[in-house]
């Protein structure tokens, strides 16, 4: 496998990955120029998949900056519908003005839902502002429904391929941390900055980095409670 460098990867032959499947059949059926998917529920690599370099900056930034649509549908588990970026009182300024210098006009993120839990995210953005209407929203519930297995499985799979063990650790452990983020922010029911502030609070008490308390939250050893963490 090798990377395209548009956040997805295509075989040696070209033929498009799974991940870039996945996010081509949004942006075949829904009116939105570019998609990225993300899952939380594997160790491991998160991102399964951008359609383009816009749609991999995107989720990027949020991650950067622990701010954006992303996180509100994962904390929510409920679709944020954006349709005019330059109209919205941003609940997250700073990537709101990003989004802006990215020419984005629209930004849309579902939650991937397994029954009761949601797993990951579908971002999407539209070049112009535009919003969805109601069967074009119900689309997007709907392949969003039929991709959060696939996502999950392929998160797995990627996570095996990413050890954290291997050269060239940068991506690898940014990955980590944006994955022990979303667990935080699952396990605690909040923000995804109040998360990565616990993750820095715990490093510095313990005199470790965040990648590695990041690892530890990854692969299970550390789950953050309330009123502190329990290590496995």
């Amino acid at each position: 496998m090798i990377d395209d460098g548009a956040g997805t990867r295509a075989d040696p032959g070209g033929a498009p990955s799974p991940g870039a499947e996945l996010c081509s059949r949004f942006v075949e059926l829904l009116p939105v120029t570019g998609v990225s998917i993300s899952a939380i529920g594997a160790p491991g690599q998160s991102t399964i998949g951008a359609s383009d370099t816009v749609a991999a900056r995107l989720e990027e930034l949020q991650f950067e900056l622990g701010e954006g649509p992303h996180w509100e549908a994962l904390r929510s588990g409920q679709a944020v519908l954006v349709p005019d970026v330059g109209e919205r009182d941003h609940s997250w300024p700073v990537f709101g003005a990003a989004v802006l210098e990215l020419g984005v006009g629209a930004l849309f993120a579902f939650p991937l839902v397994m029954g009761a839990v949601t797993v990951g995210v579908v971002d999407m953005y539209r070049s112009a502002p535009g919003k969805l209407d109601a069967r074009e929203i119900a689309t997007a519930h709907s392949l969003a429904a039929s991709t959060a297995g696939t996502a999950l499985r392929l998160a797995a799979r990627s996570a095996g391929e990413d050890s954290p063990a291997r050269g060239g650790m940068g991506p690898e452990l940014r990955r980590e941390v944006h994955q022990a983020t979303g667990m935080v922010l699952v396990q605690l029911q909040v923000t995804a900055t109040e998360a990565f502030a616990r993750l820095q609070a715990h490093a510095f008490s313990t005199g470790q980095t965040v990648e590695l308390v990041a690892h530890a939250v990854v692969t299970r050893r550390l789950r953050f409670l309330i009123d502190g963490v329990e290590e496995a």
